[in-house]
């Protein structure tokens, strides 16, 4: 039976849970030659390790990691305000990640002066990682924009289904993404990227499985007209062309292809 946008919109909700969940205990693993042996142990089936792999952190699995979470009190935000409610959203998220909670372990405090004893790693518990630092810290200094403006990592992309599938085919989607990037994610390509997400995302909750979604999201980035442009939108279509360039080569011969450690 044909699923209806409603459908695929509740499955990219609990499709980025689940997935996020399956990933958690391999989470981080920085080191190709370790990764290769966790999952030499594991083959055919990687996901839900029963112990954690992860060089961090450490958390039971089936519980998520910090961007798992952030997306869980976005969806809970988004459906206690009816929709999207920035004030709501960063009491939300200061209430989950902040002073007193599962979180708030010594090495993830974020006041945490640099040149300190080594930490203990992984540590017991999850990891609060530096944009919910940042927000931390932005919030206790009564800043109106609570979003870290350096750290470049993939929470925004990783939390935004459930406000993807709120607002999907409307106008104002784009607009609903980056207001709840940049509660936690200021950082303008941070931005950039995780909007070209939601255009792919808004695309196969719209029309289901489709293989024009590249050509379809680089048409709307290249479009001068297009809804909420952003500064770094080229620099976003040169990667995004970058992958559809390598689609014939799997992972493990891409990474070492095409990037390499600094």
């Amino acid at each position: 039976m044909a699923l209806s946008v409603a459908d695929r919109a509740v499955g990219a909700v609990i499709g980025a849970a689940v997935a996020d969940a399956a990933a958690q205990p391999m989470h981080w693993i920085y080191s190709a030659d370790r990764l290769k042996d966790v999952l030499a142990d594991l083959e055919p089936c990687p996901e839900f390790r029963p112990e954690s792999a992860n060089p961090f952190y450490q958390r039971t699995t089936g519980e998520q990691t910090c961007y798992g979470d952030q997306a869980y009190v976005l969806l809970d935000s988004l459906s206690r305000c009816e929709g999207l409610d920035v004030n709501d959203l960063t009491r939300r998220f200061y209430k989950f990640f902040g002073p007193g909670t599962a979180y708030d372990l010594p090495l993830n405090d974020p006041y945490r002066k640099k040149g300190g004893p080594k930490a203990v790693l992984p540590i017991d518990g999850p990891w609060r990682n530096a944009s919910l630092k940042a927000f931390i810290r932005n919030v206790d200094a009564g800043r109106e924009e609570t979003g870290c403006d350096v750290d470049r990592q993939i929470d925004g992309v990783a939390k935004l289904a459930p406000v993807v599938a709120m607002f999907a085919g409307r106008p104002e989607m784009l607009e609903k993404v980056e207001a709840a990037t940049r509660v936690t994610q200021s950082d303008d390509l941070c931005v950039a990227v995780t909007l070209t997400a939601a255009r792919f995302l808004e695309r196969f909750i719209l029309n289901g499985p489709d293989p024009n979604a590249l050509d379809a999201v680089l048409a709307q980035l290249n479009d001068p007209d297009r809804r909420n442009p952003q500064e770094l939108d080229q620099v976003v279509v040169e990667h995004v062309q970058q992958v559809k360039d390598n689609l014939s080569k799997v992972s493990h011969q891409l990474v070492p292809a095409v990037f390499t450690n600094t």
